[in-house]
């Protein structure tokens, strides 16, 4: 059965155009795509991420239980919140999900695990946490506002006003604040996003959301849907989980080898494998633009000097005006590289991504 979040019916008063996504019944536009997408890189959109799953640990050994359980170090986190991104990794060394960790507390730390991949996840984390006696608590009560865009923090802190627009407004990057007494209740709001851009992830209790998300709409926040988010998360080289990577790929495959902490003394799931794969991993992931006409799309096979690889997330880039993806190749130089497009070799160059960078061609592209 698909499920819905919260501001659904808000969706479909601005006349959404609708898809299951992970299950879910979410807005793919709005109505243009591409003008959603200039939106945020020029303006501020939001999107609703309420599909997401927001996952609450508890416990003396919480940070303990997170340093098996994830890639990167938490010990990393000593401010309280700050946050983390890392994947989390089966025993072998592949990628169940990434994620974004914050601490909160000693023994209270929150995870933002994906939509798509919830149940796996949460059945992970439970049987990892039981030897830790850590509590892990669904947090399905909350929904997920997420404001990007270049001013889209000076939207947020005017709209929350006063001492809470303040705080929001001076949020570090890739840190979070619990602000209470709002009008919409008391937030968790996030200086984090999958655009590229500034802003915010605002986590709000779902009996507010509704409101949260008129009062952005009055303030000039214009939505964005699910393909415009796509296309911003592609130009900003961010991963998509089960496109770009999933349990039969290492973070060092992925081009995530930054957010492995290999330190001293912290057994973690995966670790054998990413120790040698740090050395040398068989395959990468690079960044391919196409100066011709066309697009590249998941699945295109790609040719190299080392063998065969494939596209994986494939686009045209509103930005750029043409064609970008990832793809997979064998490890080492590529070469001269080209993409089958209905039988025919067609020349791509090899990039460095991010493909963007603040709402602009990135260097090199």
């Amino acid at each position: 059965m698909t499920q819905k979040t919260i501001l659904n019916a808000a969706h479909r008063a601005l006349g959404a155009r609708m898809v299951d996504f992970g299950g879910w019944d979410m807005p793919i536009n709005y109505g243009s795509q591409i003008e959603e997408h200039h939106q945020v890189r020029r303006d501020a959109g939001m999107f609703d991420v309420s599909h997401m799953t927001v996952v609450d640990l508890r416990g003396a050994r919480v940070r303990a239980f997170l340093r098996q359980l994830l890639a990167n170090s938490v010990d990393k986190l000593k401010v309280p919140g700050k946050a983390l991104y890392t994947c989390m990794l089966t025993p072998e060394g592949g990628i169940i999900d990434d994620l974004i960790v914050y601490f909160m507390a000693e023994d209270f730390f929150r995870l933002v695990v994906n939509a798509a991949t919830r149940d796996k996840d949460l059945a992970w984390i439970q049987s990892q946490a039981q030897a830790f006696d850590v509590e892990v608590t669904e947090r399905a009560e909350l929904a997920m506002i997420a404001v990007q865009g270049p001013a889209a923090r000076e939207r947020v802190a005017a709209l929350l006003g006063g001492e809470a627009g303040a705080r929001v407004g001076k949020l570090g990057r890739f840190a979070a604040a619990e602000v209470a007494g709002t009008e919409y209740g008391d937030l968790f709001v996030a200086r984090t996003g999958y655009t590229g851009e500034d802003g915010f992830e605002i986590v709000v209790h779902q009996d507010h959301a509704v409101a949260l998300w008129d009062a952005l709409l009055a303030a000039g926040v214009r939505p964005a849907g699910l393909g415009a988010r796509d296309t911003l998360r592609l130009e900003a080289g961010l991963n998509l989980y089960g496109q770009d990577m999933d349990e039969t790929t290492s973070p060092y495959e992925a081009a995530l080898g930054w957010t492995v902490a290999l330190d001293a003394g912290r057994d973690f799931n995966g670790r054998a494998l990413l120790e040698r794969h740090a050395a040398a991993a068989p395959r990468q992931m690079i960044g391919l633009v196409m100066d011709e006409k066309g697009v590249l799309r998941h699945g295109q096979a790609v040719a190299t000097a080392n063998g065969a690889g494939e596209i994986l997330s494939g686009t045209f880039s509103p930005t750029l005006g043409k064609a970008i993806a990832f793809a997979r190749v064998p490890a080492g130089e590529t070469g001269a590289v080209s993409v089958d497009i209905r039988g025919r070799q067609v020349p791509v160059r090899v990039v460095k991504f991010p493909f963007v960078r603040n709402g602009q061609a990135a260097d090199g592209i």
